[in-house]
């Protein structure tokens, strides 16, 4: 690191603690040329990888796309904000944790269904029914029926 006050390389950390709920360290630290002591403040730097539609376009990552389309499916169904937003949280998590510079799109939706299917079924059916482009009612018959034999998927909705 370098000092602030004479641009020397040479610093020596003379405290550290947890700040910010443990998201952030705070550092005091001297340096060992001019004297002067400084604070600093370290946070990790959590990137989110860029997402590759469908056609090949490549875009950043947009939380607000994502939201708008859990809120859609879920619009006048019974699940709090709460909820969503650790649904919102657990796909943010699952998108880091790969640690892609790039997902597919597809992995995106594919998340968000899980999701929703613990969430609400209803609202499952609805985001499944526009993201698998279903054409007919055999096949919200065949999602359905898929859902309702799936023992782990959530009750809500019934």
């Amino acid at each position: 690191m370098h000092c602030p006050f004479c641009s020397a390389q040479d610093t020596k950390v003379n405290d550290s603690r947890l700040v910010a709920n443990g998201d952030q360290v705070r550092r005091r630290r001297e340096c060992l040329s001019c004297g002067e002591r400084f604070t600093t403040y370290e946070t990790a730097e959590l990137v989110m990888p860029r997402v590759v539609k469908r056609d090949g376009t490549r875009e950043a990552f947009e939380e607000a796309k994502l939201r708008a389309g859990l809120q859609r499916a879920l619009e006048k169904r019974p699940v709090d904000t709460e909820a969503l937003e650790s649904a919102l949280e657990r796909i943010r998590q699952q998108l880091r944790a790969s640690g892609e510079r790039e997902v597919p799109s597809m992995l995106i939706g594919e998340l968000v269904m899980q999701q929703l299917k613990q969430l609400d079924q209803v609202a499952y059916i609805r985001f499944a029914s526009v993201y698998r482009q279903f054409k007919d009612l055999d096949e919200f018959r065949a999602e359905i029926d898929q859902l309702a034999a799936d023992p782990s998927s959530s009750r809500t909705g019934h």
